[in-house]
């Protein structure tokens, strides 16, 4: 039941993940913190099987390290993009990685940027993006109230809107969530959305 969502907004993105490692019926434990910090000024969240998360996320964090260190100057985000896409593509063919992907990252010339990547190395640069079950609702809801000119304030309320939907209509739904920013002053994370004691709040 996993839920990886985010959006670009007016310089800036924006992602939002869920906190839970479950395996069948059974959850481990509900801090999982699924938002990776590339560099100073990307991100990665992914959602899929957990080894395969961890390992895939992992590799790419350490190259894009390696990269930089090697050559002095950092990686845009399209060529992390890039290069993530090239080795799911490579393991594809060999040993593939249940893992799906949303990279969010601040360029100075380019700006903010959001890519979709899937387990099938599927590009796409988008707006707008979610993997999980809690896409369905997450999506409509950003189809609904997303606007590209949206100021970070304009986006979190909309992100709290994309998880009390989840909650809401999701049979099972997870319980945490985590937010991050990148912008101009880098990549953090913004705040948690803790327990279903938030959805009361909420409502009244």
């Amino acid at each position: 039941m996993e839920c990886v969502f985010g959006l670009v907004g007016d310089g800036f993105a924006i992602v939002a993940a869920d906190t839970s490692a479950v395996h069948s019926i059974l959850v481990h434990k509900n801090n999982e913190d699924k938002i990776m910090v590339l560099d100073s000024h990307k991100l990665i969240a992914a959602s899929g099987e957990p080894g395969d998360r961890v390992q895939f996320t992992e590799y790419v964090q350490k190259n894009v390290s390696l990269y930089q260190f090697r050559n002095g100057i950092p990686l845009t985000t399209a060529a992390a993009a890039n290069f993530t896409r090239g080795e799911l593509a490579t393991a594809l063919r060999k040993n593939p990685y249940s893992v799906n992907i949303l990279m969010a990252g601040y360029d100075k010339e380019a700006g903010a940027s959001l890519y979709y990547i899937d387990y099938i190395a599927t590009l796409h640069k988008v707006d707008k993006g979610a993997f999980g079950y809690g896409s369905y609702f997450s999506l409509s809801t950003m189809d609904r109230h997303y606007r590209s000119d949206m100021s970070v304030e304009e986006a979190i309320e909309l992100v709290d809107k994309c998880i009390l939907e989840i909650r809401s209509r999701l049979v099972i739904a997870p319980p945490n969530f985590v937010i991050k920013i990148v912008d101009k002053d880098g990549a953090r994370e913004h705040a948690w959305r803790q327990s279903v004691q938030d959805v009361t709040t909420a409502s009244l």
